[in-house]
């Protein structure tokens, strides 16, 4: 595995076998943490996995760009409503996207402000990059 120097005692060569192992385990040790970490983002924060909800209603952008769904959301007896809205790409075979969540909602007032800049029940967001979501505030 490594060289062995001449001057080398048996002392030296338990410390750096114990070195190589220190490293090992911690490398290993930052993996298991990246991939847990990633697995609780995405169980609880990604918004590719919220629940679909009932339509509510959709306003298209001035250009006709764009288009944002709105559904609500019931989470059972123990939760409130919830808004979800979707930003669809009209010119580009209806590909969508969750752009807001909202919590505690259960209607949608949406308004564009101009061909990029939607604003949800009070959120001012920019399209197509702008995202609220209330877990994250």
């Amino acid at each position: 595995m490594f060289l062995k120097q001449k001057n080398m005692t048996s002392e030296d060569e338990v410390n750096r076998k114990y070195k190589v192992i220190f490293i090992r385990i911690s490398i290993v040790g930052l993996l298991v943490m990246a991939f847990l970490g990633y697995g609780v983002y995405w169980a609880f924060y990604d918004m590719n996995r919220l629940p679909t909800g009932s339509y509510l209603t959709e306003v298209k952008s001035p250009d006709g760009k764009y288009t944002l769904k709105a559904y609500i959301t019931n989470g059972g007896a123990t939760t409130s409503y919830s808004i979800r809205g979707e930003l669809v790409f009209n010119k580009e075979e209806n590909k969508s996207k969750n752009i807001y969540w909202n919590y505690r909602e259960s209607s949608a007032n949406i308004t564009w402000t101009d061909n990029e800049t939607v604003v949800i029940n009070g959120h001012t967001l920019k399209v197509p990059g702008g995202k609220y979501d209330f877990r994250h505030q």
